[in-house]
């Protein structure tokens, strides 16, 4: 039986959900069930061992509003048990001291309550002055680190790279839970 894979996202500008559909498409070797959480609840994450969430950062480091809306539901679940893994839009340029914070937020908040977290990604490759979405020494945002808004060249091949890590790490597990 194939690994099945929830993938929630917020999209605003619909870049989000490009990159959503694009992870998808890197990860074909699983199951992947997309699911905008504009019109989804998000007790369906319970559905899923696995889950990745697509999180943009807006403004001075406040949630997108999809994810806004859905924030206190969010917070009651138990996601012990759980692997997720984040990756997030942002604006390194126009808001560079908030970059990725939706990222280290929604990391926080899921760790917190129990999930193991996958997919982290270098800082290597980005300007800007300070974000929650590292991780304690800085060295690596907690989840895939995109911004479309100025380097939108990157995005495919920083989606591809990340996916091979996810998959990696998905099919170890899957392995030994086998």
């Amino acid at each position: 039986m194939s690994t099945r894979i929830g993938l929630f996202y917020g999209s605003t500008t619909g870049n989000t959900e490009a990159a959503a559909e694009l992870i998808k498409a890197n990860l074909n070797q699983f199951t992947i069930d997309l699911f905008d959480i504009a019109d989804t609840e998000l007790t369906l994450t319970e559905n899923y061992e696995f889950l990745i969430f697509g999180i943009s950062t807006w403004e001075y480091g406040g949630l997108q509003d999809d994810w806004e809306s859905r924030w206190e539901s969010l917070t009651q679940q138990d996601f012990s048990g759980k692997i997720v893994a984040i990756f997030g839009q942002g604006d390194q340029v126009g808001y560079d001291e908030w970059f990725q914070d939706g990222i280290g937020i929604l990391h926080d908040k899921l760790t917190e309550q129990g999930a193991t977290a996958i997919g982290y990604w270098p800082n290597s490759g980005y300007h800007f002055t300070k974000s929650k979405g590292l991780n304690e020494d800085g060295s690596e945002f907690l989840g895939l680190s995109l911004d479309d808004d100025n380097q939108p060249e990157l995005t495919e091949q920083r989606i591809n790279d990340w996916c091979q890590e996810i998959a990696a790490v998905l099919q170890e597990l899957t392995c030994e839970t086998a």
